[in-house]
């Protein structure tokens, strides 16, 4: 983890990560967080990471949200247009959701990555 630390993706309610979703978070990182970050030569905020299911239902999250596993982030920076293109050009990512304020992006370290792309309005 060159660009971020842990904490960044820390629960918001506070709880302990457990360790396979450190262990996920670890492979978001440096499969995808790390490069493109590197790439996109600017920092890069983590809006939400880690989320225990009791954070994930307060916060409306999907039932089986990657945020649960350590799969997820959601991130933003200066240039979100930018950001979106990098992560795609990269192309390693399970799931990449669009927002207006916000890049929802997933990556599994296991199994296969779909590449999904989706836009919220």
């Amino acid at each position: 983890m060159k660009y971020f630390k842990m904490s960044e993706f820390a629960c918001r309610c506070g709880c302990e990560v457990p360790a396979s979703a450190r262990e996920n978070i670890e492979g978001l990182v440096s499969a995808v967080l790390d490069p493109v970050r590197e790439r996109l030569g600017k920092a890069i905020y983590v809006n939400s990471g880690y989320r225990c299911s009791k954070h994930n239902l307060k916060v409306g999250g999907a039932k089986a949200s990657q945020h649960i596993k350590g799969e997820a982030a959601d991130i933003r920076c200066e240039d979100n247009e930018q950001l979106k293109r990098l992560i795609k050009e990269q192309g390693v990512f399970d799931q990449m959701i669009v927002y207006s304020t916000f890049v929802h992006v997933s990556y599994k370290r296991v199994g296969g990555n779909r590449h999904q792309v989706l836009k919220k309005v």
